[in-house]
């Protein structure tokens, strides 16, 4: 099984625990000391940091929040002076005031080597062509796959945000091996190709690395099949450091978390309160080696559990189940709570493959109305009228049963819905 780091990726689970507290000792001294924010929330709940002695005193902390980061703009969180700060990232600011986190020369080599860690365990080696189809702007996606890949000795091919056409001339003809990106831009890759008559049989792909955005066991096995590649997921946020947070290994069940960097715990988003193993909620994430840009229990608004049972690759580190939702990326209707994936796991099994789609939310009077547009090849198109019928009968009877809620459907022909970085859209027209 490919292992990048042996040493912290399969050690003891209590050797593991001794390296996280002392690296969490040293942490919170070092927030203390130099992030006003800590300092003042030490100081109002009497918290000591020279007193933690073990990684359960952490609970005594309260969550640090994306509002917090947000009023901190843009530098006050910065535990390190500017001087010291040789790289400086951003997320988009799309549902808000943009983020501005800063690395160190030291927080910069422990990025390479969790992207490493990421990209190793999806099948990258030294042999390797990888073409990284992610930004290379502000957005952490592109430059944090690049060092990783450069690091395990592969040949980058920096292809950002090429023309789509040209990205797949390009890894035709300079023999790409594997790529990187967000899942839908693969599925628009398959798209483009189909379109311009070229096979997978053409190219030399064999793996693909996706993240950035959720995607589902059906897209998984339809890309596979569609490329005829090997895919692995992987986790991370601007805000703890960018891509390398977790990984799957070739098992494909759970994503190891990179427990000699991070602190992971899942809580009640509603009550706060620490959840057990396997029970789903909000990650938080306490960074132990981060010295720019340190944050102690930090809600990342995702949603999943925990699994704390050896995985056969022999990793001990903890995984992590996929991520398939956000708290805020919640839908209310008519007081009933509800994520776009329920509605991409329903569309899966009705259609057989993971559509494209758009959820279009409007009011009629009191009442919350959901109308679901979904893509259908053209293939359906030039069938019978009744079987189109019958599908958006299925589509309504399943989202009845297993939501409550009677949707109205419309069938609309492939490439209608506008493409995103998300693969579900929701159209929210209730206030506007």
């Amino acid at each position: 099984m490919p292992v990048w780091n042996e040493k912290y990726e399969t050690m003891k689970r209590d050797e593991l625990e001794q390296v996280q507290l002392e690296r969490l000792q040293q942490t919170l001294n070092r927030v203390y000391r130099r992030v006003s924010y800590y300092q003042n929330l030490f100081n109002k709940i009497s918290f000591d940091p020279d007193t933690i002695s073990t990684l359960g005193d952490l609970k005594k902390i309260p969550y640090t929040s994306k509002d917090t980061l947000r009023l901190a703009y843009p530098y006050d969180m910065f535990a390190v002076p500017l001087r010291e700060v040789v790289r400086m990232q951003s997320t988009s600011g799309t549902t808000g005031q943009p983020l501005i986190v800063g690395y160190t020369k030291n927080d910069i080599e422990h990025w390479t080597e969790l992207t490493a860690r990421v990209l190793y365990a999806g099948g990258v080696t030294k042999d390797d062509i990888i073409q990284i189809c992610f930004p290379y702007g502000l957005f952490t996606g592109g430059i944090g796959f690049h060092y990783g890949a450069e690091k395990i000795g592969a040949s980058v091919i920096p292809g950002s945000e090429a023309d789509m056409e040209n990205q797949i001339i390009i890894m035709r003809d300079y023999r790409t091996t594997a790529f990187a990106c967000a899942p839908t831009y693969a599925a628009q890759l398959f798209e483009v190709m189909n379109e311009k008559g070229i096979t997978p049989a053409e190219l030399s792909l064999s793996k693909g690395l996706f993240g950035a955005e959720p995607w589902n066991e059906s897209f998984r096995k339809e890309i596979e099949e569609k490329l005829s590649i090997s895919v692995t997921d992987n986790y991370g946020l601007t805000e703890i450091i960018g891509p390398g947070v977790s990984f799957e290994c070739d098992h494909k069940n759970g994503l190891h978390i990179s427990e000699d960097h991070f602190i992971p715990e899942i809580i009640d988003p509603d009550t706060g309160s620490v959840l057990g193993p396997g029970e789903k909620g909000e990650l938080v994430l306490t960074t132990i080696t981060k010295e720019a840009y340190p944050l102690i229990r930090y809600r990342t608004g995702d949603l999943t559990c925990l699994y704390y049972e050896p995985c056969t690759c022999g990793r001990t580190l903890i995984k992590m189940g996929k991520i398939f939702e956000r708290i805020d990326d919640m839908i209310i209707l008519n007081g009933q709570n509800m994520f776009p994936s329920q509605f991409e796991q329903i569309l899966t099994e009705a259609i057989g493959t993971a559509p494209k789609f758009q959820l279009v939310i409007d009011k009629k009077e009191t009442l919350d109305e959901l109308e679901i547009q979904v893509e259908i090849s053209g293939d359906f198109f030039f069938d019978e009228m009744k079987k189109l019928a019958e599908l958006e009968i299925t589509i309504i009877k399943e989202v009845k049963e297993r939501l409550d809620f009677i949707p109205k459907v419309k069938l609309v022909e492939p490439r209608t819905i506008k493409r995103g970085m998300k693969k579900a859209k929701v159209i929210d027209k209730r206030y506007k």
